[in-house]
């Protein structure tokens, strides 16, 4: 069983290599975009959710002022990916060239967001947590994600 950054980590190479593959699609290539677009919201919903029902609480509450900040800062990245970029790039057909600029904006911001996770607030989290208590909180996201896949599969 994966520890809570563990389990955060995989969920960003996961989808680090879906947004590398829809960035690599062509205008032609409209079924393609539109699934791996698709897989790409459904990853980011569940991996947010859980990240801000229960990894980023704990840590927000085991921190510091300056770890609040970081915790404010990831939560608004995740709105604006959320509710601003996924939304627009819903909205533009896949045989646009806008298109590609807006993949392109997604995963300048997931990557940012990603390297400041993995750089800053997981090393952080692991000076905060131990062993135990990471594994603890692994184990709640990965039961919430199980049940999160498993809605989004349903109402798909």
């Amino acid at each position: 069983m994966k520890d809570a950054i563990e389990l955060l980590i995989s969920d960003h190479e996961k989808v680090r290599g879906l947004l590398e593959e829809l960035s690599q699609t062509t205008d032609r290539a409209e079924k393609k975009r539109q699934d791996l677009l698709q897989k790409i919201e459904m990853e980011l919903h569940v991996h947010t959710t859980i990240e801000e029902e229960i990894f980023y609480p704990a840590f927000r509450d085991a921190g510091t002022k300056e770890d609040k900040k970081m915790f404010f800062e990831a939560v608004e990245e995740h709105r604006a990916v959320e509710a601003l970029v996924v939304p627009d790039l819903k909205k533009t057909s896949p045989s646009e060239t806008a298109f590609a600029g807006r993949v392109k904006v997604l995963k300048e911001l997931v990557e940012h967001h990603v390297q400041e996770e993995e750089q800053s607030m997981f090393p952080r989290a692991r000076e905060l947590f131990g062993k135990q208590q990471l594994q603890e909180l692994g184990e709640r996201m990965e039961n919430r994600k199980k049940e999160l896949m498993r809605e989004q599969r349903k109402a798909a």
